[in-house]
């Protein structure tokens, strides 16, 4: 069941709306919150934008290869700070627990029959300024959230619109794997 979770959940552009509501937005962060952390200190922050005003506010602070975020129907900037969370002999975990408890989230979207589609394509500090997003945070993701839409989205890139229908190559196992040491 969990491994046909993984199958479905794509980050395709494609996108057509869907309603969001609060309860499916409490519904997706508490899918993330249940993610383990470094002593529990769950480091992670969201913040769910789903007003169509404040969508089109945050629309300028996306990439030109992102435009097709536009489409979604809820954004959610993922965004922490590294004294939120542990470091133990210089290592650091507010990344890797914020990024656990946003494929949670990512994974519940799946499985609630949408698409998540996290991206690194977007303007950090207007994302910030548009959200108020205090300055000592770093916004990691944008995670763009919609219905898969019936037909490939037109506006889309040759590049994309091959993404659409081809899941991109994984690596080999070998390539990413290691069994008892590194060679």
């Amino acid at each position: 069941m969990f491994k046909e979770l993984l199958n479905q959940r794509r980050a395709t552009r494609s996108l057509a709306p869907v309603e969001i509501n609060q309860k499916m937005i409490k519904d997706l962060a508490e899918s993330a919150q249940l993610m383990p952390s470094c002593f529990n200190k769950q480091p992670w922050r969201f913040v769910f934008v789903f007003d169509k005003k404040q969508l089109t506010n945050l629309h300028q602070a996306l990439n030109k290869g992102n435009e097709w975020a536009r489409k979604a129907s809820l954004i959610v900037a993922v965004f922490t700070k590294k004294d939120l969370d542990c470091v133990v002999k210089e290592r650091e975990y507010f990344l890797f627990d914020t990024g656990m408890a946003t494929a949670a989230l990512i994974l519940r979207a799946t499985e609630m029959g949408l698409v998540a589609h996290p991206i690194a394509g977007y303007d950090e500090e207007k994302t910030k300024k548009i959200l108020n997003i205090p300055d000592e945070f770093e916004v990691i993701t944008l995670v763009n959230i919609g219905k898969q839409a019936p037909e490939i989205d037109p506006e889309l890139s040759d590049f994309q619109k091959k993404a659409e229908t081809e899941r991109p190559t994984r690596h080999l196992f070998e390539n990413f794997a290691y069994l008892n040491k590194y060679n």
